[in-house]
């Protein structure tokens, strides 16, 4: 992989630190700025919609700049909005920080896939995907820990001021190692681009990483209670519970991006019905730690590995868009992050029991599998039947 490629990983990782590392410091934030946990909660939501929203917006902005400078402008951006949170004493306008935040992160990682697609040859997108990917994971696995632990000892603000210090390297390493400028290829009409969305092989790749990503989040955001209510750990164990899944993402995305190029169907087939077989046998056997443990480690891998997979098919399924592309997967990603949560709640509040979250995760991917083997559209315009929606288009 290009040494480019992995510094496009590191501005990642401090990024994907600062979207989850607000669950360990809501609590202080609500404390120290005078607000209800509920509202400090919404520091959450606020960044969640944002990148949403942001993905395709920032993504169709940064087709008036080089690749190169639309980076370094949505890491500027996210630098300076953390240096702001980090010294306001007003939570609106720490709120405002985290959707200006959002916005940049959402340009960047939109950018930053595409980028990541063109510095490697043209079958090799989902190692591409999978080596950016792979800073969200390191984000769960050593990010957020530290920047509870910050908080734990410093307060809240010492954790944005270190995602402030941890964009600086990043911000000197993609000025002087992303090609820019004339290595740019100029990019299609908008217009061609927009048009070129409505591919139905790219609908069901988006569909399909909105709904295996929507699995991922829904059981992993209430990880702790089902470690602690069902599985009877004590709360000791529960950095020790994320950390396993965060660890079974960075391997999953690195496994799953040596054949995402080669055998994609299979990967996503293969791994699918895994993922969803491993979501039940966690409903049903949550109650015994070991076996919670080893599933949770299990499923971090199979989860990323399947997910970064389909993003990375969005990357094949729009070659006529390639920088529009990038906002839709980063949006589809961000869509499963925000309505699988929601859902899980929703179990949870309605007395299902903290198990329950599972069991819709296992319901979701069981949904991708359905739609899954779809053909996706007429045949090419050569006569041939077109390809499955899972299977690179690189030639």
């Amino acid at each position: 992989m290009p040494f480019a490629l992995l510094l496009l990983g590191l501005a990642v990782f401090a990024q994907g630190t600062s979207e989850f590392m607000l669950s360990g410091l809501v609590p202080d934030i609500a404390r120290d700025l005078r607000v209800t946990v509920p509202a400090a909660g919404a520091l959450t939501s606020a960044f969640a919609v944002g990148m949403v929203v942001g993905a395709p917006l920032m993504a169709a902005l940064g087709r008036r700049w080089s690749r190169r400078g639309a980076l370094l402008g949505f890491l500027l951006v996210f630098l300076a909005v953390h240096v702001v949170g980090a010294v306001t004493d007003r939570f609106e306008v720490l709120l405002a920080t985290r959707v200006v935040g959002a916005l940049a992160n959402a340009g960047f990682l939109a950018v930053a896939l595409v980028t990541a697609a063109g510095l490697v040859a043209p079958g090799a997108k989902g190692r591409a995907t999978a080596t950016l990917l792979g800073g969200v994971t390191l984000a769960c696995v050593v990010g957020v820990p530290a920047g509870a632990l910050l908080g734990q000892v410093w307060g809240w603000r010492s954790a944005f001021w270190a995602v402030a210090l941890l964009s600086v390297p990043a911000v000197i390493a993609v000025a002087r190692s992303v090609p820019g400028g004339a290595a740019d290829a100029t990019p299609p009409p908008l217009v061609v681009e927009v048009r070129s969305l409505r591919s139905p092989r790219l609908l069901l790749a988006l569909l399909l990483g909105a709904l295996v990503n929507g699995a991922t989040f829904c059981t992993f955001t209430y990880l702790a209670p089902l470690a602690t209510e069902v599985g009877g750990l004590d709360d000791a164990w529960v950095p020790g519970v994320l950390a396993l899944f965060g660890a079974g993402s960075f391997v999953g995305v690195n496994v799953g991006g040596r054949f995402a190029d080669r055998s994609p169907a299979s990967v996503v087939t293969a791994g699918g019905a895994a993922l969803g077989a491993g979501w039940c046998v966690l409903a049903l056997g949550a109650g015994h730690p070991v076996l919670l443990l080893g599933l949770v480690c299990v499923l971090g891998a199979l989860s990323f590995g399947v997910g970064s997979t389909l993003i990375s098919q969005v990357l094949y399924a729009a070659p006529d868009a390639p920088t529009l592309a990038g906002g839709f997967a980063t949006a589809a990603f961000n869509v499963g992050a925000a309505l699988g949560p929601w859902a899980g709640g929703l179990a949870i509040g309605a007395g299902y029991g903290y198990r329950s979250p599972a069991w819709i995760s296992a319901g979701l991917v069981v949904c991708a599998l359905g739609v899954g083997p779809r053909r996706a559209g007429p045949g090419r315009r050569d006569g041939r039947r077109a390809a499955p929606a899972v299977e690179p288009v690189v030639g």
